[in-house]
């Protein structure tokens, strides 16, 4: 039997079809993720117009509406600009050290920027200092130790409790903002400028995670678009963006020494260790950020070095404990806390899908895109960088359906939304900088068109 052969003309139209395609499909998730925002911004104003109190002005985000510009907008456009047409080769072609060097005070001047759109004193001073936030709560402590032995007394909603923010948080950010007031560094600015400084390191914190992992080609092509991720309307100024930081940094050292396998890679591992620790006792909700660790430790599955790793969690857990604070027993008393407050009005089945159009407006079209690419052809990511997306939406769904993060989830899931970045590799090279000027379209217009609350 003779073959038959195609014709030239049959395979330039088979291999045409799924290149044109893949923008509509693009297109098509974009416009489902605006539907859902959409939908989620008509619920929200109807629940409100019924008089049911959501405590949301501009549902589903914990903003108001406010078209504006500021001292930010200039430089802030600017740096998009620089980001995105430079971005894509300073990352695929500088060195691997200058290149982290390079994108810290990019990210760093790009949040800043953001935050100045808002102006000095709302954007800056005033963000961590007002009566239901971390500050306000430090001349209540006399020393740490004492504050750690008392602290759930506090918890529950009666005459001498804890400020909202530090009664719905264990008590390692207090300790934190403690630490600053008793070396000199006090205030809102310097407790803004330290939140700024530490949540800045994730995007780095992420790449050298991937790295780490023998996957730097995915690391470099993710590094502009962490910068550009909309979530950074939201790290500058709140305290989840130092969460943000200190758990991706935690993850990344975990990285780095279970991956190396010397004594210096069990030192990186012991100081994860701690890191990841500490997180426990900055937000209850980062025990899911576990995943991500369980991730590393099961592509590099070095015994000692994950010792060193437990080591150093363990040594965080029994401090706390020995001094006074038992973290199961702060979760319980905060969940009862929680539905003391606003929670009690905000009605789950409203939010348990409208926080996911808020996480649409973090992530931005390019991770939508992404995450369609990726489960329509999963192997065009290596391994880790796959399980490192799916960690990040396991936490999510996790903290969604938990009913303890109705709203503000903007600012709340940062440390896990930020590894959404991961995905946007899979996009095509020849349409990066078209995704990061829409990225940075979109930051710039919530930025301009709203007043975000954090």
């Amino acid at each position: 039997m003779t073959e038959l052969k195609q014709s030239p003309s049959a395979e330039h139209e088979r291999r045409s079809w799924p290149a044109l395609l893949s923008p509509l499909s693009d297109l098509l998730v974009f416009l489902a993720g605006a539907l859902l925002v959409w939908r989620a911004w008509v619920v929200g104003e109807r629940l409100l117009a019924r008089g049911v109190n959501i405590y949301l002005d501009l549902p589903p985000l914990f903003a108001s509406w406010a078209p504006h510009t500021g001292p930010g907008t200039v430089p802030a456009i600017v740096l998009a600009l620089l980001v995105v047409i430079a971005g894509p080769t300073v990352a695929s072609r500088m060195r691997w050290g200058p290149l982290l060097a390079v994108t810290y005070p990019v990210t760093l001047g790009w949040m800043f920027s953001l935050t100045m759109i808002e102006g000095w004193s709302f954007g800056v001073v005033t963000k961590l200092s007002n009566p239901k936030n971390y500050l306000a709560e430090i001349d209540r402590v006399e020393t740490v130790a004492s504050m750690l032995r008392h602290f759930t007394e506090r918890i529950l909603l009666e005459p001498g409790s804890w400020a909202v923010h530090v009664s719905g948080h264990p008590p390692g950010v207090l300790m934190v903002f403690v630490w600053l007031d008793r070396i000199g560094l006090g205030g809102g600015i310097a407790a803004s400028v330290f939140c700024m400084l530490v949540g800045s390191t994730t995007v780095l914190a992420i790449a050298t995670t991937l790295r780490a992992l023998g996957e730097e080609h995915i690391a470099r092509a993710v590094l502009p678009f962490g910068v550009l991720l909309p979530g950074m309307v939201w790290m500058g100024v709140s305290a989840d963006a130092m969460f943000a930081g200190v758990t991706a940094c935690g993850i990344a050292l975990l990285a780095v020494g279970t991956s190396r396998g010397d004594r210096r890679g069990d030192l990186a591992a012991l100081a994860g260790g701690i890191l990841l620790g500490f997180t426990l006792y900055l937000s209850y909700g980062l025990v899911l950020a576990g995943v991500f660790a369980l991730v590393v430790l099961a592509l590099t599955r070095r015994l000692r070095p994950t010792l060193f790793a437990i080591a150093g969690a363990a040594v965080v857990v029994v401090l706390f404990t020995v001094h006074g604070f038992w973290w199961l027993e702060g979760y319980e008393l905060v969940r009862i806390r929680y539905y003391q407050g606003i929670a009690a009005t905000r009605p789950y089945s409203y939010f348990v899908w409208a926080n996911l159009a808020c996480v649409v407006l973090v992530a931005g079209p390019a991770v939508l895109a992404g995450l369609r690419r990726l489960a329509m052809a999963p192997r065009r990511l290596a391994l880790g960088a796959r399980l490192l997306t799916v960690a990040a939406l396991l936490a999510i769904a996790a903290a969604d359906l938990s009913g303890m993060s109705k709203a503000e989830v903007e600012r709340i899931w940062l440390p896990f939304t930020m590894w959404l970045a991961v995905p946007c590799a899979v996009l095509p090279r020849g349409q990066h900088r078209w995704w990061l000027a829409a990225q940075a379209a979109l930051a710039l217009l919530i930025n301009h068109l709203i007043i975000t609350r954090w």
